[in-house]
């Protein structure tokens, strides 16, 4: 009879677990078929919508590096058309102007100089000279080989000699340069996504297609030559105009639009089912634009999508056959608990516990398990999210350290084509970004230069201290009177300054001719000159930091300096560096070292580096830290 009873017992145990085991494999089934069509739609819809925002912020990073070159140029150009007016009746001072703009400018093809009558009737300048404006050209063909695609920026030249004409357009100077360079910069970028698409190249001839065209349509760079100048992007679109889409991509293209919604719109170029993107170019007339045909992105995403339902199905067999060997083992509840918390103890806090219908301890040892998975995943999650978030500030604080860092001279020496200056900086922020500031460069023969200490520290320090670098450039480029420049940046960040914040700045303006030096300190640390006498501080009035009290007057301070003569700047990060007693390194020591040191830029600076390095010791940097040196030399 007991035989019997376990025969039968074991035949329906047998049962059940079989029977329970079609039911699961019925569920998953079902469950893996809805979830994989799901998956599939899903996966395939993001591959696609993912690789279109990839795409436009690729063309958007080669559109800003377009645009960036060209405002190089027209910058060039800018800065040099006061010469070329001065030396417009002096053949040999123009022959020289010119020879040394292209020799500082060497990715420029030519520099010319046309009468505003001979330009009327180039039909790629008409516009600009009629307007007496400066711009870019249309593009054309190099007159002299008649291959080469070019594209000019004009500046209009006024004449200057104090006759009744005195300050009309008498010419032009131009700057040429090939557009062989914007498109290699579309070959790179097309190579690029191909490269990453390469598993694609087997099953489809479809190709990227990029090209820069001007607003007009014409394309100024192709893959084929035979279209560059003479080929229009819209004719290829309008030839398969679809439901009037065509018609608006062309409109926003020629507004000067980004293609955010118009990138999930499909046009068809050239007989192919195309997805369009297009950036506009700043600071030009042109576009950037890429087709990329749809079926492309499209075998992509199947792909993508067929794959991860390749591995969602391999996961969900491996459920069943788990959960059918659960099932047979229902017998051993304790044993499965058991193993499920030295899983929980190995990491795997989602391991799966046994059901027990029992209404006893273990089924209370159960429920206790279960509450403990969810407190050690739930803490993980959290430990996760926390631990993310720390290295997204840390990356984001370290991107910003190199926005700021490149935003300051770094290249030395700075003016290498020059033998009667020396100047070298150096800066160290306390944090990852600070306020500290220096700047410096040449206008009209007078180096213009300033140092900088903004209050607080860390990023909205930095971002005060980008807004006073950008002010400085653009006022110091009107004028150079120091006074002015510091009453100017005083008005602009004592406006709507709701934080209350302020920079202490010392300005110069060197004379390289005459050694003659005007200067304004606002609040800033007096600069110690450096020569045959030994060091002293230049004496400096008594000006607020700029930032604080709008309308305030600020002075103008004058010295001369004599060949081999020095000027050493700095913040207060220098003199008041603590060691671990928090003694501060003082200005005494700052003239100790300069007083023992060769007055050469760049070996003060590494000296006085070193000496506060030495001096602090094991110390955390307390303060940003900069240090900037102008050596004035005799010209050979």
């Amino acid at each position: 009879m007991k035989k019997k009873e376990k025969e039968v017992s074991k035949k329906y145990n047998s049962s059940f677990a079989h029977r329970l085991s079609r039911w699961v494999m019925l569920v998953l089934f079902v469950m893996m078929s809805a979830l994989g069509y799901l998956t599939y739609e899903t996966i395939r819809s993001m591959i696609v919508y993912f690789s279109a925002n990839t795409f436009h912020t690729t063309m958007q990073a080669s559109a800003q590096l377009i645009s960036n070159a060209m405002q190089d140029v027209s910058d060039i150009v800018r800065n040099n058309v006061y010469d070329v007016e001065q030396s417009l009746g002096n053949a040999d001072a123009y022959v020289q102007t010119i020879r040394r703009i292209r020799a500082l400018n060497p990715n420029v093809r030519d520099w010319h100089i046309y009468y505003a009558d001979e330009l009327r009737n180039e039909e790629w300048a008409r516009e600009i000279v009629c307007a007496d404006s400066a711009g870019w050209s249309k593009p054309f063909y190099d007159s002299y080989d008649g291959k080469t695609p070019l594209v000019a920026y004009l500046h209009p030249v006024r004449a200057r000699d104090g006759s009744a004409a005195d300050g009309s357009v008498v010419a032009y100077f131009i700057a040429d340069i090939s557009l062989e360079f914007m498109a290699q910069a579309t070959e790179e970028m097309d190579s690029a996504f191909q490269r990453n698409l390469a598993l694609l190249s087997s099953l489809t001839t479809s190709a990227f297609c990029s090209y820069v065209i001007h607003r007009d349509g014409t394309f100024m760079t192709h893959t084929e030559r035979g279209r560059i100048l003479k080929g229009n992007l819209y004719d290829h679109i309008k030839d398969y105009d679809v439901a009037g889409k065509a018609r608006e991509a062309i409109d926003q293209m020629k507004k000067g639009g980004y293609s955010d919604n118009e990138a999930e719109r499909l046009l068809r170029v050239d007989r192919v089912k195309t997805f369009l993107f297009y950036v506009p170019i700043e600071n030009c007339d042109w576009v950037l634009a890429m087709c990329v045909p749809a079926f492309t992105l499209d075998l992509f995403g199947m792909i993508a999508g067929v794959m991860m339902l390749m591995v969602i199905v391999l996961l969900l067999i491996v459920t069943f056959f788990v959960c059918h060997l659960t099932i047979q083992r229902a017998a051993k509840p304790l044993k499965q608990l058991t193993a499920a918390a030295d899983e929980v103890a190995g990491g795997q806090f989602d391991a799966p516990l046994p059901a027990i219908k029992s209404r006893d301890e273990v089924h209370l040892l159960r429920d206790s398990f279960e509450n403990m998975q969810h407190s050690l995943t739930a803490y993980v999650e959290e430990l996760k999210s926390a631990t993310a978030a720390k290295a997204s500030m840390e990356s984001e604080l370290k991107i910003a350290h190199d926005i700021q860092m490149s935003m300051l001279p770094k290249t030395y020496p700075a003016f290498p084509e020059r033998n009667d200056l020396d100047i070298y900086g150096y800066v160290v922020p306390a944090k990852a970004v600070g306020g500290d500031l220096f700047d410096f460069f040449i206008h009209d023969e007078k180096l213009l230069f300033c140092i900088g200490d903004v209050s607080g520290k860390g990023v909205p320090a930095s971002l005060f201290m980008a807004v006073t670098r950008f002010l400085f450039r653009n006022i110091a480029i009107y004028t150079q009177e120091p006074s002015h420049i510091a009453k100017a940046l005083n008005e602009a960040l004592s406006s709507n300054n709701d934080t209350e914040m302020f920079v202490t700045v010392f300005l110069g303006v060197l004379d390289l001719a005459t050694g003659k030096l005007c200067y304004s300190n606002a609040g800033h640390n007096p600069p110690l000159l450096i020569g045959d006498s030994g060091v002293t501080p230049l004496l400096c009035d008594a000006n607020i930091p700029v930032g604080v009290l709008p309308d305030f007057g600020f002075t103008t301070q004058e010295a001369q300096l004599q060949p081999g003569d020095a000027i050493f700047l700095y913040t207060d990060g220098l003199n008041e560096a603590e060691d671990t007693r928090l003694q501060q390194f003082g200005i005494e020591r700052v003239l100790q070292v300069a007083g023992a040191t060769s007055n050469q830029p760049q070996q003060l600076i590494e000296a006085m580096t070193s000496s506060v390095r030495q001096f602090i010791g094991d110390a955390e940097q307390s303060d940003d830290l900069t240090m900037l040196a102008v050596k004035y030399q005799k010209a050979n």
